[in-house]
Order: structure tokens, then sequence, then C-alpha cells
């Protein structure tokens, strides 16, 4: 049987293995939870100085005290940062490296990058590392540090009492790597809570890219749990069944894809050719007998993200995207469709003002009516939907989202507050809202998408929700189907419709 080394994540300690680490036991594995330095219990404060270097040496110690040749090290969230150090020192100890709802940081990252509220998130990464510890939350405050799912008031109650300080210099100082372990076989457990799945890296592997490269790199394997952030307390049996398969190497591999990935399939609606219109990182296409003398409102098309500035070909080259702009030149409006620089969580503020100078070109154009814009967004480019709600100018006439992320998912990296759709409905007045909904959608991300009908709703926005119970994020180019075809005529009807009150 395997030797698993277990290390937990922020504000915990070993304690919180102690339900998985007794089933794995009765199975005959060999288990060592990790005592960090400082998260003994409540009441134990770390010594001055504690920074991730001493959670490092105290996961090498155990490693080091172990007689077996090998060893499985398993992260919880923060608890990878230790883990990957260690195993940086110690590669020839470390049999795999097993991210338990963590993400996979590299040479020069912080622990506080990771932490999914954004406010919380940019106090700490401009925090001295000399200032106190970092208190745990309450107990209705863990969501701010990770998705509370199936957690009951029992197990939150008891992961607040044990809760301890987290020393600020874990979370900001830079983790070191020197590249020993990066060959090392991998397994990463996601906790679908979060908003993470398997679905969603497959599509991050259709992108192509560094990250798509580690991502099927044949070493590599994937579990899925439908818990949240704290699996060892909502389903420690679970917990312990997966970390066993993945000891012996088992799991969800994801292949390089060989097939057409689903956003470079053709549009669902059979749209006529038309000629585009380049002008720096927007696409036009215009509608017959569009000129100065017979201005046409607009419609400009807002892909998803984020994308790798590498993946090839952009967006506004896809075929849903462009198959949108040229379905709405068809009908007699400019259909226009924007690149822009989305390649990571940090860049939404880029990436809104890429939008901002795309509707500035718009109105620009004596062929568009300045004053008849509307804005279609998709996936997660929905982020940038708040900026259009907070303070929508007269020219826009109506918004529109396509299977939407509302809200920074748990497991995202470094999100702009500002780009909280779910907060900014509240100033949208009566701008008309189209969203399409699919039935089949991640459930992170439909959790956003409640959230924002919920607020919508208090507020007495216009919202109008277009339907589709069986479709799949990305059904416009994966699903050719009837109900996939009405559901992007009824939306474009809708918008039209709109633009031309």
């Amino acid at each position: 049987m395997a030797v698993f080394v277990l290390v937990s994540g922020w504000f915990t300690g070993s304690w919180i293995w102690e339900d998985v680490a007794e089933r794995m036991r009765a199975s005959g594995a060999e288990v060592h939870p990790v005592a960090l330095t400082g998260t003994g219990g409540r009441g134990e404060t770390a010594p001055p100085g504690t920074d991730l270097e001493t959670h490092i040496g105290d996961v090498l110690r155990v490693v080091d005290g172990l007689a077996a040749p090998e060893v499985v090290l398993v992260g919880h969230g923060y608890g990878i940062h230790p883990v990957l150090g260690a195993a940086d020192r110690r590669p020839e100890r470390v049999a795999r490296v097993v991210h338990l709802d963590a993400g996979m940081p590299g040479d020069g990252d912080t622990a506080a990058q990771s932490v999914p509220d954004p406010d919380v998130r940019t106090r700490l990464l401009g925090a001295d590392p000399g200032v106190a510890d970092v208190p745990p939350p309450a107990v209705d405050g863990w969501q701010r540090w990770g998705s509370t799912a199936g957690l009951g008031d029992e197990a939150l109650a008891r992961l607040t009492d044990r809760a301890v300080p987290q020393p600020v210099g874990t979370l900001t100082r830079p983790l070191k790597l020197s590249g020993a372990a990066a060959a090392l076989p991998s397994t990463g457990v996601l906790c679908t809570g979060g908003g993470m799945t398997i679905a969603i890296l497959r599509t991050v592997v259709a992108g192509a890219g560094p990250l798509a490269r580690k991502l099927t790199d044949p070493a590599v394997r994937f579990f899925e749990l439908a818990t949240g952030h704290w699996p060892m307390l909502s389903c420690p049996g679970e917990l312990a069944d997966v970390l066993r398969q993945a000891a012996a190497g088992e799991g969800h591999r994801i292949a390089p894809s060989r097939d057409v990935p689903p956003h470079l399939r053709p549009f669902v609606l059979e749209v006529p050719e038309r000629p585009r219109e380049r002008v720096g990182r927007v696409d036009l296409y215009l509608p017959d007998g569009a000129g100065s003398r017979d201005p046409r409102p607009a419609v400009l098309f807002v892909h998803g993200g984020p994308l790798p500035p590498d993946v090839r070909p952009t967006p506004r080259d896809w075929p849903g995207l462009a198959g949108h702009a040229r379905y709405a030149a068809e009908l007699g409006a400019v259909g226009a469709v924007v690149d822009h620089r989305l390649h990571g969580f940090a860049d939404y503020p880029r990436a809104a003002g890429d939008l901002a100078a795309a509707v500035d070109l718009l109105r620009a154009d004596p062929r568009v009516d300045p004053d008849r814009i509307a804005l279609w967004f998709f996936s997660g480019g929905g982020l940038l939907l708040a900026d259009a709600l907070a303070a929508p100018g007269p020219w826009l006439r109506c918004v529109a989202a396509s299977y939407p992320v509302l809200a920074p998912l748990p497991s995202w990296g470094p999100v702009d507050p500002r780009f909280r759709p779910v907060e900014a409905v509240g100033a949208a007045g009566r701008l008309p809202i189209v969203l399409t909904r699919v039935g089949r959608e991640n459930p992170g991300i439909a959790a956003t998408v409640a959230e924002f009908l919920g607020a919508a709703g208090k507020c007495g926005a216009a919202v109008d929700v277009v339907d589709l119970p069986d479709g799949q994020h990305g059904f416009d180019t994966a699903e050719s189907t009837g109900p996939s075809r009405r559901a992007v005529a009824r939306a474009m009807r809708s918008v039209l419709t709109h633009l031309r009150a």
C-alpha cells in the first residue's frame, strides 16, 4: 500500500484529516498528516517569522523521517504550496503529487494569489510580511476562502471552532521551484462546488497553449468530487477512496484533442457568408444597403475567457462569434466581433478597455447609428457586463449574455471586484437584458446565473430569459439541434427588437 503525507490548507491543521486518515488506515494504507507550524489548535500562535519556507521544512521533516522509499504527497488548497516546495527538494522520494482542490502554482507564485475572495486577496497581496497573522473566518465567512458546498451546520461549527490564524508569510512568500519535480506524476482532485470540472479543463485543452500541455501530460490524472473546498469534512469516505485510486495512478486522463473542439465547430444556424472588414481588434459585418445615409444599429459580440495569448485562431475567427455577427447583419444590423485581451483572471480591466475602444470605433463609423448599440457577452466574458450595467450610456439599448459567468468562481485567480454583474445589476435601471440559460451548465456557473437573476428580480431589472433546458455551455456551436437553433434565433430577435424600439 502507498504511504501518504497529507498537508492541510489555510486555517486548519492535521486534525482535519482525522476521518479520512481513519478510513485509509482501515484499508491498510500508511497515512501521515503533517502538523504545520502554528496549526496545532485554537490558542496556538506561530512563532514570529513563520512563512512558506517554514511549512516546507515541516513537510520535509515528515518525509525524511519515513522508511518508505517513496510517498504520495497530498496538498489541500494552500497546502499544495509547501507540498510542491518539498517535492522540488526531494523529488526522488515522491511517487505522486495530489492537488486537492488546489491550483498549479509555479515558481514565484504566492498562495495569496489563489484566495477566491477578491477583497481579501487584494489586501493580502499588499500586506507587509511583518504584520499580524490573518485571523480565521467566522462561521459565516468561510465561503470567502472556498466553496462551503456540502458542509452542514455541525461541520462548519467544527471547522470554525478548531481554526487557527494563518501566518501572513505563508501566503505572501513566493514559492521557489527549481523544476526538479516537474516530471513527477500528479493528480488533480476537483471539488466541483467551486466551479471547476473536468469538462472545463477539456475546454482549456482545446485552446492549446502551455497550460494545455501540462493538463494533457500522460502522467497527469483527474478526479471530481461533487462538494465544496473541504471534502475531508463533507465526504471523507469518498475522498479516502479517491486518494487510494490516485496513488494507484487511476483517474481521468485529458488527452490532447484530435477532434475539432466544440468552439471551432460550425455555427448552429446556416447563415450566408458575408464580407468582413477588419479594423484593429474589431471585425465588422455590414448589412445590405448600409451606408452613411442609412446608418444601422449595431451588435458587438464579446467573447469569453480567459484565453491564452497564443490561442489560434483568435476568437473573432471562431465560427460561433462570426456566425452571430453575420446573422445580425443578415437581419439588418451591423454585426461586430472584438478580440479583447483577456488572457488571465487579472486581465479584466484591460479587456474592458479593449471593449470600450471597440464601442468607440463602432459609434464613430458613419454606417452605424451611434445611439443604437447592443453588447452581447459569452461565457467568462460575462463579467465584462458589469461596466455596462453599472453605468449604461444612453447609446446602449440592450445587453445580452449567453451561458455567462456572472460572478468570479471560487476556483478562479485574482479578479478585480469591479467585475461582478450580480452586484452591478442594481444600477441597470430598465436597460433590457437578454439572458440565454442552459440546463446542463457547470454547477458553479449556474449558481452565478441564479444569483444574478435573484438580484435582478429584487431591483426590478428588465430580464428576458431564453431557456434551453437540454443545452450545454457553448451550445451554439457544440450542439446543432432544433432547440439550439431556436434559442439563438429567439435571443437575436429580442436584441434587435430592443435596438429598433
